[in-house]
């Protein structure tokens, strides 16, 4: 896990606002960051090489296919995590609050 990823990790492990998180899940053939089953949410944290133009195009793909599985997709950076985690968690908690609990 990248540094930003395990600092996330902290926050979610156990139960986080009442919903269980996994890590490293695999998903079709796609290995997600982090993922809520009762809630059908992916986290996904993006380092800088997101921003180029060859990764955009394949996250682009990635998440029309695991949106089309049904999962909703939640990204944050690794900035937003490690210099506002305070934000980032109220984000995780706004978009948990607002999906239909599965399980």
């Amino acid at each position: 896990m990248t540094e930003a990823e395990s600092a996330l990790w902290r926050f979610l492990k156990g139960s986080f606002n009442g919903q269980k998180f996994r890590r490293q899940y695999i998903v079709g053939e796609y290995i997600v960051d982090f993922i809520c089953l009762g809630k059908n949410l992916i986290i996904e944290v993006d380092g800088g090489y997101h921003s180029e133009p060859r990764q955009i195009e394949d996250d682009a793909t990635r998440q029309q296919w695991l949106e089309s599985q049904g999962f909703k997709i939640l990204r944050l950076t690794n900035e937003e995590i490690l210099f506002d985690t305070e934000n980032s968690l109220n984000i995780i908690r706004q978009k948990l609050d607002l999906l239909p609990s599965l399980r």
